[in-house]
């Protein structure tokens, strides 16, 4: 048996220059690829942006100061790359706010690659107050809203009915409902059971849907209006912000 020379060059099949083998090509000579057959052109910083555009519903410019710089540095290039999705960027530079939309078009069809996740009554409920307390306390001049578990409670279990439950379940169900909204940045735990609403509030609660959500309110009680729904009526009436899809 003849022993094989690793060391030997690849074999060239007869009458032919091409060789039979091609070696890949190692990652230390090919510097600009991150990972095997990488064809990005994107730096690796950068592609982590875009991810993270694309995992969250929002990247705040406060909580991630190193994303928000690079995104804006390099906007038009991640707003290509978005763009080649169906799915269109949104920076709201004055609010330190950025999230995606996806586009919809009657003209174009369009595949849908962001799937709406509507919030519950207890979460609507809760947003609703969160939405009246940030608008009173900017209007009067206040730096930041901040509200206490047990008033943001207090407020918005008066439109539950026995219907929806126990008091310790209609509770658990505006507990999770705060954490929902902690978890994507609308409101911030600064110590136990007490929160700042963020401006986030004004993006995700449009003045038209909260007329709308006045209107909702209205027609699930037989009631006067609360303070808090009246005055939400009031915000609702000076003020006009883009929704989110």
């Amino acid at each position: 048996m003849t022993d094989v020379d690793p060391s030997a060059p690849a074999p060239i099949a007869v009458g032919d220059d091409t060789p039979a083998f091609i070696a890949p090509v190692a990652m230390e000579n090919d510097p600009d690829g991150l990972f095997a057959g990488d064809s990005g052109v994107l730096d690796a910083e950068v592609r982590r942006v875009l991810v993270r555009i694309l995992q969250r519903r929002f990247l705040l410019a406060e909580s991630s100061p190193a994303e928000w710089k690079l995104l804006l540095a390099h906007q038009q290039m991640i707003e290509s790359r978005l763009n080649d999705l169906f799915v269109r960027l949104v920076v709201d530079h004055s609010r330190g706010v950025a999230y995606k939309e996806q586009v919809r078009s009657d003209e174009l069809d369009v595949p849908i690659l962001l799937k709406d996740e509507a919030y519950s009554r207890a979460e609507t409920l809760v947003l609703v107050y969160l939405r009246t307390v940030f608008q009173r306390e900017t209007t009067a001049g206040t730096g930041s809203a901040r509200v206490d578990v047990e008033e943001v409670e207090q407020t918005v279990l008066t439109y539950f009915s026995e219907s929806d439950g126990t008091r310790a379940s209609q509770q658990r169900a505006v507990r999770t409902a705060i954490a929902r909204l902690d978890r994507e940045g609308i409101i911030e735990e600064e110590s136990e059971g007490r929160y700042r609403i963020g401006p986030l509030i004004e993006i995700v609660l449009s003045a038209e849907t909260l007329r709308d959500l006045k209107r909702w309110l209205d027609e699930q009680t037989t009631d006067a209006a609360t303070p808090a729904v009246r005055e939400a009526e009031g915000v609702a009436s000076g003020t006009t912000e883009g929704e989110l899809s």
